[in-house]
């Protein structure tokens, strides 16, 4: 399993709650997690497959910006 990290605009829980279907339907994704108390709103995300192109995708279609940190 790897586990990749993102640099997001993701702000609040209910940023949270708009990412958390497009993070969730992404194949390969194991767990995720965003740390809303750094102020980079880094995003951890443990995959078998998923690579960080289609992380940042999926937060794309979702509304937000992401980068591999």
């Amino acid at each position: 399993m790897e586990t990749l990290k993102f640099k997001t605009t993701i702000k609040c829980g209910a940023c949270v709650a708009t990412v958390t279907p497009h993070l969730n339907e992404l194949a390969g994704v194991e767990r995720w997690h965003v740390d809303l108390q750094s102020p980079d709103r880094i995003l951890t995300v443990e995959t078998k497959n998923a690579s960080g192109q289609d992380v940042v995708k999926a937060l794309s279609e979702a509304g937000y910006k992401a980068e591999v940190v």
